[in-house]
């Protein structure tokens, strides 16, 4: 048992990391939300432009490839290995080790991103087949493919080591910076649709050539301020160094725990392929407004997360380890559950107003929004699964998340295969959904059992409260007007309609929590 003082210095302390922990997610989530809103601008504009078709089948699978493996590899469980070692070296070894750490890391990264990007652009024909199979050698989307592909596998070389320094960056508190990086892969797309487009003889192509460009500049972008921790590494191979060792040791099994969610958004595209053209199409516009709120709030809150993890479990600090889990968890519950409610009654709506124009048709959005319904579903689990794998990882523990991951995975497949006969694409993505809510339920389960994490008291009540308060938003939701005049109106009515709606479901949701007992409070870390 604690003392009073040792307990008044423990909610002191804790207190403190659940002030940090906030303004470090809003910074993160501020940061995200500009990416994320000139990501729908790109997506409006390619939308307009190229509509879904096979241009944009051909390009979603070049593309995808290259980002899913950065998500697995730089993102996913390069990040999830190298960001605890790194603190254990900040926290525990000179400011000398330090650098010799990072700059061997980026030297034995780099020697092995280069040998990966060689085989990926040599190998592309074979990598469209296995990627999208269903893109056969008769099929005008597989040779665009393969040539969008060695344009834009080039990327992963640039956004991994950006990756990297981003890293370094959060483990320094330093959150905005990487935050803010993607921006530039945006604007990219943008300068590519409006200015290199007219000028190539296959207008689609720019969207591969923005790729490529968007690589090299965020890792660039990052360099100064590297710099200004003094932290620029000399590129050194060294795959025998303790701390490499380490982290490779940590990221073998991590490549498939941390990533599950990128898998089973794989295995859509796969099996789309199949479907009729658009599918692919189809679930990447869909996908693209479920990653709005799981970048602002999932990845804002696991970026956060794991540094603040990782210090606490080296410092031997359990209760404040559990605590930074609870608060994490609480605020996925408050924001996760109104985002999927808006995702799921707003899907035509929304994709009307961002997409329904010139090449998009409004079969294209009636398609589309049976997948983004399928998506919402999920996005609770989601945004779960990115703010518990860090509890596991934080601790080194990469096994656990793998062995979650292979049923989380099998489930998907499995159920993949049986909806995608009923619901086809949309099927689809109700399969990726329900294979999330088994990742996070199981993963819940093993921070129970391993004793790490101990829910705080309230929670019942504190559940209860939310779905309340989602119920009394859910009368804007069925005031909701046809499909029919959103297809009417023009672009302006569209957005001033949804915005309207959107500010209304926000004020509703706010007003109902205060009027409910809900505070800030319910939400910060305890001792």
């Amino acid at each position: 048992m604690l003392n009073p003082r040792d307990k008044s210095a423990l909610n002191t302390g804790v207190s403190t990391l659940s002030k940090s922990l906030i303004k470090s997610t809003a910074v993160v989530g501020s940061m995200t939300m500009i990416s994320r809103v000139l990501g729908f601008i790109r997506d409006i504009v390619i939308a307009r432009f190229f509509g879904a078709g096979e241009g944009t089948d051909a390009f979603f699978v070049a593309f995808k490839i290259p980002n899913f493996m950065r998500r697995l590899f730089a993102e996913g469980a390069f990040l999830q290995a190298f960001v605890p070692v790194l603190s254990e070296y900040k926290e525990n070894k000179p400011t000398e080790a330090l650098k010799e750490l990072i700059e061997k890391t980026a030297g034995t990264l780099a020697t092995v991103l280069f040998f990966i990007t060689l085989l990926g652009v040599v190998g592309a024909p074979i990598l469209i087949y296995m990627f999208a199979p269903g893109f056969d050698a008769t099929d005008s989307r597989h040779d665009l493919a393969v040539e969008m592909l060695r344009l834009t596998f080039p990327y992963l070389f640039f956004i991994s080591l950006t990756a990297m320094a981003g890293g370094v960056l959060n483990t320094y508190g330093k959150f905005a910076i990487p935050a803010i990086t993607p921006v530039f892969l945006n604007l990219s797309f943008l300068v590519a649709v409006f200015w290199l487009s007219p000028m190539l003889d296959r207008p689609v192509m720019a969207l591969a050539w923005s790729v490529l460009l968007a690589g090299i500049v965020q890792l660039a972008f990052q360099f100064p301020y590297l710099a200004k921790l003094g932290l620029i590494p000399r590129l050194k191979f060294d795959r025998e160094h303790a701390g490499v060792k380490k982290i490779m040791n940590l990221m073998l099994p991590a490549l498939f725990g941390v990533s599950v969610t990128q898998i089973n958004l794989l295995l859509d595209t796969l099996l789309a392929s199949f479907l009729v053209t658009g599918s692919v199409s189809w679930l990447y516009f869909s996908d693209r407004l479920v990653e709005f709120p799981l970048g602002i709030f999932g990845i804002a809150l696991a970026t956060v997360v794991l540094p603040k993890l990782s210090k606490s479990h080296i410092s031997g600090k359990h209760d404040e380890f559990s605590a930074s889990l609870d608060s994490g968890l609480r605020f996925v519950v408050l924001l996760a559950v109104p985002a999927a409610a808006g995702l799921f009654f707003l899907a035509q709506p929304m994709l009307t107003t961002l997409f329904q124009y010139d090449a998009f048709t409004t079969s294209d959005v009636e398609m589309a929004s049976l997948s983004l319904m399928a998506y919402a579903v999920g996005l609770p689990a989601f945004i779960l699964v990115k703010v518990l794998v860090p509890g596991f990882t934080s601790r080194q523990d990469m096994k656990t998340p793998v062995r979650i991951g292979v049923i989380a995975v099998v489930s998907n497949m499995l159920m993949s295969v049986v909806l995608v006969f009923f619901l086809q694409h949309a099927g689809l993505a109700l399969a990726t959904s329900l294979a999330a809510f088994v990742n996070a339920s199981l993963l819940f389960r093993a921070l129970i059992k391993q004793r790490v994490y101990s829910p705080q008291a309230g929670w019942g009540a504190f559940v209860l409260k939310v779905m309340l308060a989602n119920l009394a938003v859910s009368i804007i939701y069925f005031y909701d007007f046809s499909p029919l005049q959103w297809y009417e109106w023009g672009a302006f009515d569209r957005a001033l309609n949804l915005s309207s709606e959107i500010l209304a479901v926000l004020v509703l949701y706010v007003v109902s929590l205060l009027a409910l007992g809900i505070r800030p409070r319910h939400v910060l870390l305890k001792g």
